[in-house]
Order: C-alpha cells, then sequence, then structure tokens
C-alpha cells in the first residue's frame, strides 16, 4: 500500500495540473477574445456576456487551486506576455491579496506598456477587493499605477472626488485623458473648465478625450472642430470621435458635414458610419446601395448592426468571405476576412420584416 507521501506523485496529481494549466490559458484567451469583441463595431452584448461566463468558469477553477496556480500562470505569462495573460496574472495576484506579486505584474506590464489587460482585472474585481490599490495608485508617483486606478474607476463607475480635479491635469498623457474620460462619464462639470483647457493640449488623445467629455457636459459645441478632426484623422478612435462629433450636434450641420465627408473615397466610410449613428432607420434603401459598394460596405454593415441591432439573429444576412458578393468585392478586399452584409438579402428582410 503506498505511504500518504507517495500518493502525492500518482496520475491523479498530473492530470490536476494540466486542468489548472488549461484554466489558464482558457481564460487568458477568453478574456483577449472577450476585449477585442469590446472593441468591434458595434458591440455584440450578447456575445459578451456568453464569453464572461466562460470566462468565470475558468476562474473559478483558479480560485480552487489557489497558490498552485502560479507555476503556469507564470509559465504562460513568460511565453505569452499578452494582454489575456496579463489579465490572469493580475487578477490572480489581486485575488490572493499577493502583494509582492501585484507589484511585479505591474513593473513586468510597465516595461511592454500592457495596459488593457491589468485595467481588465481590476474592473474584474468587486470594488471592495481593489479599494486599497486604487487609492494608493491614484496618488502614486508612477505614471502607469494613476493611469491603471483611474482606469478601475472608470469601470465601475467610481467618483475619485477632489483627486480627479488633479487628475485631470495630470502631466503624464494617458493618465490625463484617461481621467478626462471619467469626468465625462461622472458628468462632472464642476471640471468643465479643465476640460476645456484641455482642449489646447499637445496630446491628441487628450484633445480627444477632452472633447468628449464636454459632449458629455451638453458642451459639445466647444469640441466640435477637435473632434471632427480627429474623426477624419483616422485611428484606433476615430470612431469614438465620430460619435462625439455627433453628439455635439446640431443634426442639420452634422448631416451637411457628412455629406461633404461622402464625395471622397477616403472619408465616405466614415460619413456611412456616421449616418447609422444618428438612429434614423428610414434610411435603410439607402445603406443598402451603400453595401453594394465594396469601399463603403464594412461601414454601411456596421450603420445596419446599430440601426436594427435585431437582424443579429439573421446570421444569413452576413459574410465573413466578401468575395462572396463578386468579382468588384473580391478586388477590392483581396484575401482580407471581414464582416459584410449581403444585399439582396437585407433587402429581402426588409421586404419581410416591413
Amino acid at each position: 500500500m503506498a505511504s500518504a507521501g507517495e500518493q502525492l506523485f500518482v496520475p491523479a496529481r498530473r492530470v490536476a495540473v494540466d486542468a489548472v494549466r488549461q484554466h489558464v490559458e482558457q481564460a487568458a484567451f477568453l478574456w483577449a477574445q472577450r476585449d477585442n469583441w469590446g472593441q468591434e463595431d458595434p458591440t455584440d452584448e450578447t456575445v459578451i456576456g456568453e464569453i464572461s461566463q466562460r470566462i468565470e468558469i475558468n476562474l473559478d477553477g483558479l480560485r480552487i487551486a489557489g497558490a498552485a496556480a502560479w507555476p503556469a500562470a507564470e509559465r504562460q505569462l513568460d511565453d505569452f506576455p499578452d494582454k489575456g495573460e496579463f489579465f490572469v496574472v493580475g487578477w490572480m495576484a489581486i485575488e490572493q491579496g499577493d502583494a509582492t506579486r501585484i507589484d511585479q505584474t505591474v513593473a513586468a506590464a510597465k516595461e511592454l506598456d500592457e495596459r488593457r489587460g491589468l485595467v481588465g482585472a481590476l474592473a474584474w474585481h468587486q470594488p471592495p477587493k481593489i479599494g486599497h490599490l486604487v487609492h494608493d495608485w491614484l496618488v502614486a508617483p508612477d505614471a502607469f499605477k494613476r493611469y491603471l486606478a483611474v482606469g478601475a474607476c472608470l469601470e465601475h463607475g467610481v467618483d475619485p472626488r477632489q483627486l480627479l480635479a488633479r487628475l485631470v491635469k495630470d502631466a503624464d498623457a494617458p493618465a490625463r485623458a484617461f481621467a478626462l474620460r471619467l469626468a465625462g462619464r461622472l458628468k462632472r462639470a464642476d471640471l468643465a473648465r479643465e476640460m476645456a483647457a484641455a482642449l489646447e493640449s499637445d496630446d491628441e488623445i487628450v484633445r480627444l478625450w477632452a472633447g468628449w467629455a464636454l459632449t458629455q457636459l451638453g458642451s459639445g459645441d466647444l469640441a466640435r472642430v477637435e473632434l471632427r478632426k480627429a474623426a477624419v484623422a483616422g485611428g484606433p478612435d476615430a470612431l469614438i470621435a465620430l460619435r462625439a462629433a455627433i453628439t455635439a450636434g446640431p443634426e442639420k450641420d452634422v448631416r451637411a458635414w457628412m455629406g461633404g465627408l461622402m464625395k471622397s473615397v477616403a472619408t465616405a466610410p466614415l460619413a456611412v458610419r456616421g449616418i447609422g449613428m444618428l438612429g434614423d432607420r428610414s434610411i435603410l434603401p439607402w445603406l443598402i446601395e451603400r453595401m453594394n459598394e465594396p469601399y463603403v460596405a464594412v461601414a454601411a454593415c456596421a450603420a445596419f448592426l446599430e440601426l436594427f441591432p435585431e437582424a443579429r439573429e439573421e446570421t444569413k444576412l452576413f459574410t465573413v468571405d466578401p468575395t462572396d458578393l463578386g468579382p468588384a468585392f473580391a478586388e477590392f478586399f483581396d484575401d482580407e476576412v471581414v464582416g459584410v452584409a449581403v444585399p439582396d438579402r437585407v433587402e429581402s428582410w426588409r421586404a419581410q420584416t416591413g
């Protein structure tokens, strides 16, 4: 009969180690996938919710494993230092209250300038669990920690009160931009002057979020020029700028602006997407015409989904192989995998649904 010590090395132990490794890998992969879906245009909240449930199942496995999960998590981070892996390691360090590992994870993320995963880890925990960290990091000398703390406040909708007045003037552009975004979300009208002043910043990201914040206060007219400039310039936040520029209004002026954008092949996709943000479902026939034009087809599909979110259930209306739509699409997209609507099917759907 095997002794108690020998029983530690039976195959069941190896199976458990493999299971923990799979939980680490799956949680990292799924969170990165969820984050990517969250940046899709427009966002599909149903899919994000389903992925979140799967993430939580894997995190439950890591909760049960406790400290025994660290070797697998650290190996995964060493091999793939990406946002999903930083999410898992950051989440585990906070879950287990391991201050040393929290500091090590923040330092590693700072070195790679990987922010999303750690903000995601802070967002996954409830405010009481992270409150002490956020409180300390909001006033930390390290701008990276201030950024993370503001990100946690943003994700949880927490107002840091008087500290925010200092953060919206932060010397670090990413932290300042995040703070302006938080001020806008919280509708901190007392910081309107600071928002307006930030429109003069040398940093594009600061100007963008200052303009966005002003639109949340109903003062988008002050930022209209900057927001339109940011939208046309492109970049990862172009659609945020576009939506804010539309919110800034007035609608008649916005429509005239987008009419001008339609005159150029370079800016027409922006105009088509923006028209979908106006909330006017009567434009569907016009959108279907745009779905036949390769250079605006992706924007037309996104506008359609925003106006008619119920159409997501009709998967036959869409394809991720644009070559299905003919030679012009095949030439324009080549081998690119993108989601576009199938115009004829959308037209039939429109006829059936009225």
